[in-house]
């Protein structure tokens, strides 16, 4: 088996699109996987079809699981000060995505935002991830210091507690105000109606085609005047196709209400 039989037998045997993932980047990172655990495509595929666990280690492999709280400060900082309060003003509750969570720091980053410029305000955050694993972790919410490098003083002491010297864990307030279901952004259908849809650092993983029918699928899953908020390495080519306008860096907003 080669490479090219490995990806049509993950499609046809898990439902698993390897084609929409950039081929030489993946190829070298497969290879390099199969070469730490001594296999070849072969006897890996067969074990993948043996063994669940061996699937959940591939989905994890696959899925780069790196986050952290207000990644970006910057950039969270036009959500804190232009974004949510745009939307908070003219709209009750807010109904939020967090794409490709990872590890839960980015929903969770947004839940501590909302809380802090509308206290007591109920909202829906949906927080999705390919990989039950880590969507898990993310329900427990213990971060180590590298996830909470961007977190300050003053909300580390308001929204986490200390459980050792190592880890910190989020407030039950914040935590109860996310709900996580695991998604494959390549294969499931897209729920709609949005305000704020954030995938970030996810995207550029993927093919050049791949990226624009997801990004299209975001612009249809927001309402109007929603907005988009993907990754510092990612950028959207010809967004005003997709229905969307450009408010800053790593940041757009559907416009009008016409379909696309």
């Amino acid at each position: 088996m080669d490479f090219a039989a490995f990806k049509s037998g993950m499609k046809q045997n898990f439902a698993l699109d390897l084609d929409s993932y950039k081929e030489a980047q993946l190829k070298r990172r497969l290879e390099t996987f199969l070469a730490r655990h001594k296999t070849d495509y072969g006897a890996y595929f067969r074990q993948l079809l043996a063994n669940k666990a061996s699937f959940k280690e591939f989905v994890d492999f696959l899925t780069i699981n790196v986050s952290e709280f207000f990644r970006d400060p910057k950039l969270f900082a036009i959500l804190e000060t232009e974004v949510l309060p745009r939307l908070l003003a003219g709209r009750g509750g807010l109904r939020i995505w967090s794409a490709a969570c990872s590890i839960g720091a980015e929903p969770y980053s947004l839940a501590i935002l909302l809380e802090e410029l509308a206290p007591g305000r109920r909202h829906q955050i949906l927080a999705t991830d390919i990989d039950q694993q880590i969507l898990q972790a993310a329900r427990t919410a213990a971060y180590g210091p590298e996830s909470l490098r961007n977190v300050g003083t003053a909300r580390l002491a308001r929204f986490f507690t200390q459980e050792d010297e190592h880890k910190r864990t989020l407030v039950d307030g914040i935590k109860k105000k996310v709900e996580f279901r695991q998604h494959n952004l390549l294969k499931d259908p897209f729920e709609r109606d949005f305000d704020l849809i954030a995938c970030r650092n996810v995207l550029i993983y993927f093919t050049r085609e791949a990226q624009n029918d997801l990004f299209l699928k975001f612009s249809r899953a927001l309402t109007p005047g929603g907005f988009l908020f993907i990754g510092g390495s990612e950028m959207i080519f010809r967004y005003r196709e997709l229905g969307l306008d450009k408010v800053t860096t790593c940041m757009y907003t559907r416009v009008g209400n016409r379909d696309i």
